[in-house]
Parts: structure tokens; C-alpha cells; sequence
């Protein structure tokens, strides 16, 4: 009798852990779909951004050789030279501007990717740079061409009409540029506060039994990068984190004193309910 309830056991357990194992390969299956659509997501914008810098930087390329083919037929004095120097002229103004649009479009590209941009922002950087070089290596030839006496008519309005776009391009570059590391540290900004609960209540940060509920002090906090700061000691034997944190994005440890350390082990899940955190110690 005692063999049968055994067997009984044996087979009840090994069901069990069956089951247990197919729950935990469904998860992983389900985890490993997740991160496959999204380094497809990640794959098809980085694809874009490639494809448009193989344009712009074809533009230049042909930008060159134009700028090649004015100087060769910048030596002659016939009409026909003259006229092959407009249209080269022509040309190149045209590829100016698409390549500021290429530029524009990368730019938009970047700023709704989810692509971690630092060194495609320094690319686009560049790129305006060497736009505008191109456009003062143009007025220099253009000056040149003038000295020649060969006029390029409205080519001469255009070129104008570059440099101003240019300029306006940078000056919307800079002001982009600063707009996204403003952002981008409000993004990553949290504040903390610890005390005891009478001074807590002094502050009105907690009040009525409630937390962060009336017009408390912000200044009593002290502001953090959560990218940054991850380690926050409470210099107590006694803590209790009073705001909403999800239990595994934390430990609460103590050291060799018996005064508890917070350590925030994954500070996108720990800081996504409240970029605020209170802390009350004895």
C-alpha cells in the first residue's frame, strides 16, 4: 500500500513540474517574439537612416564632380564653356537643397526613432557643416566666375538664397539640439526625500495620512538622474518607502552599521509610477 501511494506521489510530482516547465517555456517563447519584433522595429529604422546618408552623401559626390566640371570649363571663354558653367551651377544649386532636405528628413528620422541617437546627432552635425562649406566654396566661385566676367544671372539670387538657408538651417539645428538634451534630461530626472515622519508632516509631504497628496515642499527634495544614481543611503536601521515602486526594481540592505541602503536595480520600472520617491526612517 505504501509503494502504491509512492508511485502516486512520484507521478503527481512529475506532472507537476511538466507543466511548470511548459508555463516557463511559453514565457520564454513569448519573451524571445518580444525582443525579435523589437529589433525588427530597431532594424527597419536604422535602414531608413542608412538609406537616407547613402543619399545625401551621393549628393555631395555629384556635388564634387559639378564643382570639377565648372573648374575645367572655367578655363575657356567660349559660349559654349559659359553655358555649361550655368548649368553645372544650376545643377549644384539643386543638389544643395536636396541634400538640406535629406538633412531635414534624417534629422526627423532621429528625433522619432527609438534608436539611442548621440552619435547620428554629431553625423547630422557634420553634414551641416560640409553643407555649409559647400556653400562658401560655391560663393567662392561664383566670385571667381564674376572676376572673368561671366555672369550667371539668377544662378546669383540662388546662391544667395542658399547661404540664408544655411545659416537658417543651423541656427534650427542648434536650437533642435537643445530641445532634445532639455528634454532628454527632464526624461531622466527624479527627486527623493527621506526623514522622519514628523518632519515629513513640517513639509506637508505627508499630510492627513496621505503622501504627495497636498502642496508640499519640492525643495525639501533632492534631484537625481536616474541613469546615474542608483545607490541611495537612508543612514537609518529603520526605512519604509511610503510612494508606489514596483518590489523587484529595488533591494532595501543594510551595512555594516545596520543602516539600510536603496539600491535601485532597474531604474525604468522603479521610477515608471512616480519620478518621486519618499522615504520615512527612524
Amino acid at each position: 500500500m505504501k509503494k502504491i501511494f509512492y508511485l502516486a506521489a512520484l507521478l503527481a510530482v512529475t506532472v507537476s513540474c511538466q507543466q511548470k516547465g511548459g508555463e516557463m517555456q511559453s514565457a520564454l517563447q513569448q519573451q524571445r517574439d518580444s525582443l525579435n519584433r523589437i529589433i525588427e522595429q530597431k532594424d527597419n529604422e536604422i535602414n531608413d537612416m542608412v538609406g537616407t546618408m547613402n543619399d545625401i552623401e551621393e549628393g555631395f559626390r555629384a556635388i564634387n564632380e559639378a564643382e570639377q566640371r565648372v573648374t575645367l570649363a572655367n578655363t575657356g571663354e567660349s559660349s559654349t564653356s559659359k553655358e555649361r558653367i550655368r548649368e553645372n551651377l544650376q545643377f549644384i544649386t539643386e543638389r544643395m537643397q536636396q541634400n538640406r532636405e535629406l538633412i531635414n528628413k534624417l534629422r526627423n528620422q532621429l528625433r522619432q526613432s527609438s534608436v539611442k541617437g548621440d552619435q547620428l546627432r554629431v553625423t547630422i552635425e557634420n553634414l551641416t557643416r560640409q553643407l555649409e562649406e559647400k556653400d562658401t566654396q560655391l560663393q567662392q566661385l561664383r566670385a571667381e566666375l564674376e572676376a572673368k566676367n561671366i555672369k550667371i544671372g539668377e544662378l546669383s539670387v540662388q546662391v544667395s538664397d542658399l547661404s540664408d538657408n544655411v545659416s537658417t538651417l543651423q541656427e534650427e539645428s542648434s536650437q533642435k539640439s537643445q530641445t532634445i538634451e532639455s528634454q532628454d534630461k527632464q526624461l531622466h530626472t527624479a527627486w527623493f526625500v527621506f526623514g522622519t515622519k514628523k518632519e515629513l508632516k513640517a513639509q506637508h509631504i505627508i499630510e492627513d495620512g496621505k503622501v504627495l497628496q497636498s502642496n508640499f515642499n519640492q525643495d525639501y527634495f533632492t534631484k537625481i538622474d536616474i541613469r546615474v544614481d542608483k545607490e541611495i543611503r537612508l543612514y537609518s536601521r529603520s526605512a519604509k518607502l511610503l510612494t508606489a515602486h514596483p518590489a523587484s526594481s529595488y533591494t532595501l540592505t543594510q551595512d555594516a552599521n545596520k543602516q539600510y541602503i536603496l539600491r535601485i536595480t532597474n531604474p525604468q520600472l522603479f521610477w515608471s509610477a512616480s519620478k518621486y520617491l519618499v522615504v520615512v526612517v527612524k
